[in-house]
């Protein structure tokens, strides 16, 4: 039997017109300093003087849409990033740009080949983060192209393929004992001890500065989106979560424009569902949750990243926790579509939302959820599939069952 729940945000109130925060969000002065307009365009110039730049399409579906009964779908395909099949790189190349820049005393806007060009002074640093693997790869490929070294670990039960993937950038690479979270806290330790510089996504006090600029690294992925699409806006965006991050930079991004703010809605595995959890204790907290078992790896994370928590615990409208079999769902339906829509290589961690929305639009059961988030004829919906098959071997299981 499928499993699905939701919750709908306490900290909303409902006008007639329009969906609100508790707290008018422009007193956020943190999500204000996030997403400041210079800022932002200082990550999308850096972004574009990598070699091999290129924007990843955004591609629609209208015939599911049309069968849906809703106005369109559409999807960033974070598929195609550089040659890393998967967004994350966003975020470290920014973050490891900065922790650069700082240490060579450049100023912005910088570029990369205005880093590179000093690499002499920086060649001995050693970058370390834990991954479920994407971020992790995103960490060592960025190292190498910035010309120093990286360490990366990961949790028990990870991907052997994910971390072949990650070894062919850096041979200081290796699966722990230890779950996700566990593997933080050991990892932010021997950073300490050894005098390595921390790449983490997620945040906790005391160390905030590195996960922000991960999330304004993600940036680029909407401002793209944004010129791909100059005469739509969505009316409601559906974010997948680990920590965070992602999720939480978008959702910033949306709330600061100045156009309307779509109906944020946030999907987590039903084994580590954080932020669903947290935001039903409702206790203002984030809380630590879940056994962290899903087919989902990206997403398997059980403690929500500190500055994450603190803009979607304010901004989302609903939370979502679901079973594997929506993200089966959501990768057969990409990779098989209706008609003539373009397919899309969509993984396990990244098919979710596609899954949960088209079962919401379509399973009479799910029927409240469609009518408490107004999905109607009139919705504009945007997914980000944030990676391809970066497991190939089962990708292919999953879609050919």
């Amino acid at each position: 039997m499928e499993l699905l729940e939701y919750i709908l945000n306490p900290n909303f109130v409902e006008t007639s017109s329009t969906l609100l925060p508790l707290n008018n969000q422009v007193q956020d002065d943190y999500l204000l300093a996030l997403t400041a307009p210079r800022i932002v365009q200082q990550v999308s110039q850096f972004h574009q003087s990598i070699p091999g730049y290129s924007q990843t399409p955004l591609v629609k579906l209208p015939q599911l849409s049309r069968n849906l009964s809703i106005n369109q779908i559409m999807v960033k395909d974070e598929s195609q990033r550089f040659d890393l099949n998967a967004f994350k790189m966003l975020g470290a190349s920014y973050a490891i740009a900065e922790i650069l820049s700082q240490k060579l005393g450049l100023k912005r806007p910088y570029s990369f080949q205005s880093i590179i060009e000093q690499s002499s002074n920086y060649q001995d640093l050693e970058l370390v983060t834990t991954t479920d693997g994407n971020h992790g790869r995103a960490v060592a490929w960025c190292a190498k192209q910035f010309g120093c070294s990286a360490r990366i670990y990961m949790p028990k039960n990870s991907s052997a393929i994910r971390l072949e993937a990650i070894k062919q950038y850096t041979p200081y690479a290796e699966i722990t004992d230890l779950d996700y979270d566990a593997t933080v806290t050991k990892v932010a330790q021997l950073a300490k001890t050894n005098n390595w510089q921390l790449v983490q996504d997620t945040a906790w006090d005391n160390y905030l500065e590195i996960p922000d600029n991960i999330m304004r690294g993600y940036f680029t992925l909407i401002k793209e989106f944004e010129k791909q699409a100059p005469n739509e806006w969505p009316s409601h965006v559906f974010l997948q979560a680990g920590v965070g991050s992602m999720a939480a930079a978008l959702a910033a991004y949306f709330v600061a424009h100045n156009r309307p703010t779509p109906v944020i809605v946030l999907v987590e595995p039903n084994n580590a569902p954080c932020f669903f959890e947290s935001i039903k204790i409702n206790d203002g907290l984030p809380h630590q949750v879940g056994n962290l078992n899903t087919l989902m790896a990206g997403l398997a994370c059980g403690m929500p990243s500190k500055t994450a928590w603190q803009i979607l615990s304010r901004y989302c409208y609903a939370f979502i926790k679901c079973d594997d079999n929506f993200t089966i769902k959501g990768m057969k339906r990409y990779a098989r579509p209706v008609a003539k829509d373009p397919a899309i290589v969509s993984g396990e961690s990244a098919a979710v939302t596609l899954g949960v929305l088209e079962s919401i639009l379509t399973d009479s059961q799910l029927v409240n959820i469609k009518d408490q988030l107004k999905l109607d004829e009139n919705s504009t919906v945007l997914l980000i599939s944030t990676e391809g098959d970066t497991d190939p071997s089962n990708y292919r299981n999953v879609v050919a069952s």
